[in-house]
C-alpha cells in the first residue's frame, strides 16, 4: 500500500470514529454538555435521590436549602443545585418504581462528580413494633421481586431451572402459595401457583472484569453513613397532621436492620407478615433497593431515609393510612435528611 493509500485510509477510519462519537453524544447538546463540565468543576457534590414531587417539594421549600437556582435536565430528569449546610448538593426526582430509580441514579453519577448518594422518601412498613410516621435507616436493602417461579408439581427438593450454571439459587428461600389459601376443605390443600424461590441481583462492579457477573441480595449502606445516622435518634419529628389532629405517639428515628423494595404497592396483610418474618424488614418501598445497586456497582457510599406512611396492609381494611399520612410523613424524611446532611457535613 503506498503512502497516499495509507493517509487516505487513517482519514476514512477518523472519520469512522468521528462519526461515531457525534452519534454517541447525540443524547447531549453541547450546550448541556458545557454546563455539566462546568458544574463538576464546582464538586464533588452529594446526590440526594428523591422519588415523588410530594418528597422532594418540603426540601425545596425549606430555609435549610439555598438553592443556587441552577438546573440541568438531562433524558427527562432535572438535576437542581444548591447547598445544605456548606454540602453542596445535587437534588434529583425518580419517579416512580426501581426502574426509573436505577435509571435516574445511574445518570446521576454518570454525568456529575458525586461523593456520596442520600435516598429519601416515604414507605410502607411491615414491621409492627415500628409506628406511621417514625422515620427508619435500615443497615441493608434487599429487591424482593426477582423471582424463580417453580412450576406446579415441585418442591424444595427439586433443583430449578437453570440452577446448575449458577443462574438461580434455593438459598435465599420461598413463598408456598399454598399457606394462604383459605376456606379449604381440608388441611392438606394445594394450589397451582405453588412456589416462589427469592433471587440476589446479577451486578457488575466497575473494579470488576466487563461483564463477569457477581451477585447481591442484602446490599449494605455506607458503614461511615449508617454511623454519623446514629445522631438522629434523638431528633424531634412532627406528630400532628393539623393544629387539631395528633398521633397518639411520638415519631422518632430508628436504626433498623433491613428495608426491601419491589415495583408493587404494598397494601396486603398477609404479604406484609410474611416478608416480615422471612426476612426482619421494616421499610418496603419501591425505589430504595435499586439505588443501592447501583450505588454498590459505581462503588459510591450510599444510604437511604424513609419514613413510613402506612401499613403496607396491616392495618384497617378500610383504606390505606397513606392517603392520610403522606404529608407528615414527608415533611418528617426531609427533617431527618436535613440533618443527616447537616451530621454529615460537621464530620467533614
Amino acid at each position: 500500500m503506498g503512502a497516499s493509500s495509507v493517509v487516505a485510509s487513517l482519514m476514512m477510519i477518523s472519520i469512522f470514529m468521528l462519526n461515531g462519537q457525534l452519534q454517541a453524544d447525540a443524547a447531549l447538546s453541547a450546550e448541556t454538555h458545557k454546563s455539566i463540565d462546568e458544574a463538576n468543576q464546582s464538586g464533588p457534590y452529594l446526590g440526594l435521590v428523591i422519588p415523588n414531587t410530594f418528597e422532594m417539594n418540603p426540601l425545596l421549600q425549606s430555609p435549610n436549602f439555598t438553592s443556587t437556582n441552577f438546573t440541568i435536565d438531562v433524558s427527562g430528569r432535572r438535576f437542581r443545585f444548591g447547598t445544605i449546610a456548606n454540602k453542596k448538593v445535587i437534588l434529583v426526582m425518580t419517579g416512580l418504581s426501581l426502574i426509573n430509580a436505577g435509571i435516574t441514579t445511574q445518570l446521576l453519577l454518570s454525568l456529575f462528580n458525586i461523593e456520596g448518594v442520600v435516598h429519601y422518601g416515604i414507605a410502607g412498613n411491615a414491621n409492627p413494633s415500628i409506628n406511621i410516621a417514625d422515620v427508619v435507616i435500615p443497615q441493608y436493602w434487599a429487591h424482593t421481586t426477582l423471582w424463580n417461579w417453580q412450576r406446579y408439581g415441585q418442591g424444595p427438593e427439586n433443583e430449578l431451572p437453570l440452577e446448575a450454571n449458577g443462574d438461580y439459587t434455593r438459598e435465599i428461600g420461598y413463598l408456598k402459595v399454598a399457606n394462604y389459601t383459605v376456606n379449604a376443605s381440608s388441611s392438606s390443600y394445594d394450589n397451582l401457583l405453588n412456589n416462589i424461590w427469592y433471587q440476589p441481583e446479577e451486578v457488575f462492579p466497575i473494579d470488576g472484569t466487563p461483564e463477569e457477573r457477581q451477585h447481591a441480595f442484602w446490599v449494605p449502606v455506607d458503614p461511615l453513613y449508617y454511623n454519623i445516622s446514629q445522631k438522629l435518634e434523638d431528633l424531634q419529628l412532627e406528630g400532628c397532621l393539623n393544629s387539631t389532629t395528633c398521633l397518639s405517639h411520638t415519631p422518632k428515628v430508628a436504626r433498623v436492620d433491613r428495608g426491601t423494595s419491589a415495583s408493587i404497592y404494598l397494601d396486603n396483610a398477609a404479604y406484609r407478615g410474611f416478608i416480615y418474618n422471612k426476612f426482619n424488614v421494616s421499610p418496603v418501598d419501591m425505589e430504595s433497593a435499586s439505588v443501592a445497586l447501583i450505588c454498590l456497582q459505581q462503588g459510591v457510599p450510599f444510604i437511604a431515609i424513609r419514613a413510613l406512611s402506612d401499613l403496607a396492609g396491616g392495618g384497617s381494611a378500610d383504606s390505606n393510612e397513606a392517603d392520610k399520612f403522606i404529608t407528615l410523613a414527608s415533611k418528617n424524611s426531609v427533617t431527618a435528611v436535613l440533618e443527616f446532611v447537616k451530621q454529615l457535613s460537621a464530620s467533614k
